[in-house]
């Protein structure tokens, strides 16, 4: 099993384009700029195909689709979804936009990358919210919601030799999820990680954090990884 120990700092963050990005829907942020720094470390060609999950504006799978790759981008937001469409008509750029369920829109299709930016910031809602910006980052409890599901998720959809990019707040457990990505047969580690100052929505939250036991009294920062799997 791969450990959780000093995975390499992200090098300097790439530039994203300036996209339309309309209120209620994810506007590319450090979680986004790490998981692109972890996109340029992959081959991608012609014959490349790309899933995101939850692509909010649409910044990776253009970036995807800008290296030639054949991109499927999909979103439970009908605003990320029309967001998103609209950013790939304005850069010419032929990337499929789905919405609804990842795993439902996914059935029977295999791909060579997929890109997961779920979302992982615990809340003090045992469910995932059904509308609003926060589906876009509230996450449960444990902040896992959606990142277990991807972990089960994701060997089914990989082909061989494909490889699973995922961005996730260490708040809530990376080594937790390359267990599952390894028990689930792929191989899997920390590929990157970056530390970024708490947003409001983590200051908001600080004593029910710091009740929790996920932070520490008077944290402010906080470290984001991107975790690689790989499917045999």
């Amino acid at each position: 099993m791969t450990p959780y120990i000093a995975p390499p700092v992200a090098p300097a963050a790439p530039a994203l384009p300036r996209l339309f990005a309309p209120p209620g829907v994810y506007r590319p942020q450090a979680d986004t700029r790490l998981l692109a720094a972890a996109l340029d470390q992959e081959e991608l060609g012609p014959g490349t195909t790309v899933m995101e999950v939850g692509t909010g504006t649409g910044a990776l799978a253009l970036r995807a689709a800008g290296r030639g790759a054949r991109v499927t981008a999909v979103d439970v937001s009908w605003p990320a979804v029309l967001t998103a469409y609209a950013n790939a008509r304005l850069r010419r750029l032929p990337v499929r936009v789905l919405h609804g369920d990842f795993a439902a829109r996914t059935h029977g299709r295999r791909f060579d990358l997929v890109l997961a930016n779920p979302p992982y910031v615990p809340s003090p809602d045992p469910g995932p919210p059904v509308r609003g910006a926060a589906r876009a980052w509230d996450a449960g409890p444990t902040g896992r919601l959606v990142i277990d599901r991807i972990c089960s998720w994701a060997p089914a959809v990989l082909r061989p030799g494909g490889v699973l990019l995922i961005v996730q707040s260490a708040m809530c457990g990376p080594p937790a999820t390359v267990r599952l990505l390894e028990g689930a047969g792929l191989r899997a580690g920390v590929l990157l990680r970056a530390a970024v100052p708490w947003g409001p929505v983590l200051r908001s939250r600080r004593a029910w954090l710091e009740g929790r036991g996920l932070a520490d009294s008077g944290e402010e920062w906080e470290e984001l990884v991107v975790i690689r799997a790989r499917q045999p």
